[in-house]
């Protein structure tokens, strides 16, 4: 877990100190470690209780096992880094939105250990949500990131549009379709 600090403390941070206003009761953080002796757990965010987001040991593990094999059997022919492929390996299923809560974990250490500024751009996607709906992310900045949004990953610019609902920025009316959630439920 990020330094010594509980998961409880943690999601103190996350739903209290960091979380705007607009969202506070309605964005909640889970993460847990099962009870398995091998430090296998799952993380989540939930809106108003519908987890939106989550991802699990299993699915991190099995995702990241599949794109090491890849990138080893095409990619990284003829190079003997293993570590390098799994760096990628672990980069391309976090942009899948693939985790655990270990991964969970070490985002939080990386956002709370650095400027809102930093975390906004920050290659990781959790960190970049946990940017996304922090406080000191002030509403005319938010306006500002709408065209670098169309860019983002589908499952980060969902908390975008979750934001920007919030602060009563979003237009309905400039959107065809409201993006799915990533494996879980639609959103608001």
């Amino acid at each position: 877990m990020a330094g010594t600090t509980t998961w409880g403390g943690i999601r103190k941070k996350l739903e209290k100190d960091y979380l705007c206003p607009a969202l506070r009761g309605h964005i909640q953080y889970y993460a847990t470690s099962y009870d398995d002796g091998a430090g296998h757990g799952r993380a989540a965010i939930r809106l108003d209780g519908v987890e939106i987001l989550r991802s699990d040991y299993y699915a991190y593990i099995d995702e990241l096992w599949t794109r090491y094999n890849h990138l080893r059997s095409t990619t990284m022919v003829g190079r003997d880094s293993a570590k390098e492929a799994i760096d990628l390996a672990h980069a391309n299923a976090l942009d899948q939105g693939t985790f655990d809560q270990i991964v969970f974990y070490d985002a939080f250490s990386i956002f709370d250990n650095q400027s809102i500024e930093k975390s906004v751009v920050s290659e990781n996607p959790l960190v970049r949500i946990f940017a996304l709906l922090d406080r000191r992310l002030g509403k005319r900045r938010l306006l500002t990131m709408e065209e670098s949004m169309e860019r983002e990953l589908h499952w980060v610019r969902m908390f975008y549009v979750i934001r920007m609902r919030a602060e009563g920025l979003w237009r309905e009316n400039d959107v065809p379709e409201e993006p799915r959630c990533h494996r879980s439920h639609h959103f608001i």
